[in-house]
């Protein structure tokens, strides 16, 4: 494979803007320079308006593409449903660490998020409240409105009956297929303007700091509080990293035990597609190597095949911890208290968001977008606040989703009895009842 240079990588021009969005703020703060960081600020509200007009049909798509595929799934029977059993088990758990970390660390609290900009927000709303808005009335309303929850939710009842008029509905799935299909190149061109988002968010934030504000009760300016600004979105970074650590250690690593896995094997395997996936940010980019991998670590490939693609919709263990937490750090930052409930809601809300779009770069800020702002929280601000980061935790949470994957193969090749350690898993033998 022909690698591109340097200078042509889109995570190096994220990098790059981060970096001068970090000086021109710096240099140009905003009661000094109004014209400048009213430009740093165009530049952040454009991108993540473009955002923003993803959500509805890519969201609608995915869901109702992932619910009615699921047909496919049950025709491999019982392997097919071992694999999601597992999924949704890893995924509720990979949700359950992100948010004890989010509510530990609080990694929101200190991040700028303007007061003018959730003032207007909607009453929160109590967990009885939230069900019963979920049930859609008139789907096209709830579109126009960007009201997320009963759009996915009458999105999830169309993929269901799509399964139960197989023939009937072909044409109807087809339509979704490829207006996913669009949808996935549309994003592709609005992420091309990634690094001017990147350099806008974090030129207009630390403007904003760089003009002065109270940290600790003590006003401070220029670059003492950018200095400040930047711990707290090392305070953010920092506690995905540790997130995803105690997913790996927590839940991965004994996955590994319980199931006879090697764990150093296993990491042996892994290392070079979770190279791949932390350099490029792309899951996509590590499939090819990542099933050839754990074909030479035992599973056999008609195992790896099925599971591995599949688990890129219904398995995406960092992604899904990182909505969380990003998401309670949103609220943080806005000064806004979530109680359990309203928070084991969320969860289950991007437990449905997050299917299928583990190939659209930036899919967790369309997803973040969408579900802030169905529980009352500055979504857009929000969006605009982690954007000057997400690359540095893409690449985490990219790295982890590969690394779950290829150990769900490894388990679900197991439990069907048929992991050859250190044998290869090339042979297309049947797969035999395990005992």
């Amino acid at each position: 494979m022909i690698r591109k240079p340097w200078f042509r990588s889109s995570t190096f021009w994220i990098f790059f803007g981060l970096l001068m969005g970090v000086v021109l703020g710096g240099f140009l703060p905003a009661d000094r320079h109004p014209f400048a960081y009213e430009s740093f600020r165009f530049l952040s509200k454009a991108f993540i308006s473009l955002i923003k007009s993803i959500i509805v049909p890519i969201l609608v798509a995915t869901v109702i593409t992932g619910i009615a595929q699921t047909g496919d799934i049950k025709a491999v029977g019982r392997m097919g449903g071992k694999a999601l059993l597992y999924f949704e088990v890893v995924t509720t758990l990979a949700l359950a660490i992100g948010l004890f970390v989010a509510n530990w660390i609080r990694p929101g609290a200190g991040l700028p998020l303007k007061a003018t900009e959730h003032l207007a927000l909607a009453v929160q709303k109590s967990g009885w409240e939230v069900a019963l808005h979920a049930f859609p009335t008139n789907f096209f309303k709830h579109a126009a409105e960007a009201d997320v929850l009963p759009v996915v939710v009458f999105s999830a009842l169309i993929g269901i009956a799509l399964t139960r008029v197989p023939d009937k509905g072909r044409p109807v799935l087809a339509f979704f297929e490829g207006l996913a299909q669009v949808m996935f190149k549309y994003t592709d061109m609005i992420m091309t303007l990634t690094p001017l988002g990147v350099f806008g968010a974090m030129a207009y934030n630390v403007s904003h700091m760089a003009a002065g504000q109270a940290v600790n009760g003590v006003f401070v300016q220029g670059w003492a509080a950018v200095g400040h600004l930047l711990g707290q979105y090392a305070k953010l970074v920092g506690s995905l990293y540790l997130a995803l650590i105690l997913l790996v250690v927590l839940v991965f690593i004994p996955v590994m035990l319980t199931f006879r896995i090697p764990v150093l094997g296993f990491f042996r395997a892994i290392k070079d597609p979770a190279l791949t996936a932390y350099s490029t940010a792309s899951s996509e980019a590590a499939l090819p190597k990542l099933l050839e991998e754990m074909v030479r670590f035992g599973v056999p490939r008609r195992v790896a095949s099925f599971v591995i693609p599949t688990g890129y919709s219904f398995n995406l263990d960092g992604s899904t911890l990182y909505l969380v937490l990003a998401s309670l750090a949103i609220a943080q930052a806005a000064g806004i208290s979530m109680t359990l409930g309203q928070q084991i809601s969320m969860m289950v809300m991007f437990m449905l968001t997050s299917k299928g779009v583990a190939g659209v770069p930036r899919a967790t800020l369309v997803i973040i977008a969408a579900t802030c702002a169905s529980f009352g929280l500055p979504g857009e601000a929000g969006v605009a606040m982690i954007l000057a980061v997400d690359e540095i935790m893409d690449m985490a949470r990219t790295t982890v989703n590969v690394t779950g994957n290829g150990l769900a193969s490894a388990v679900v090749a197991r439990w069907e009895g048929v992991f050859r350690e250190g044998e290869g898993g090339t042979e297309e033998e049947d797969l035999e009842p395990s005992s």
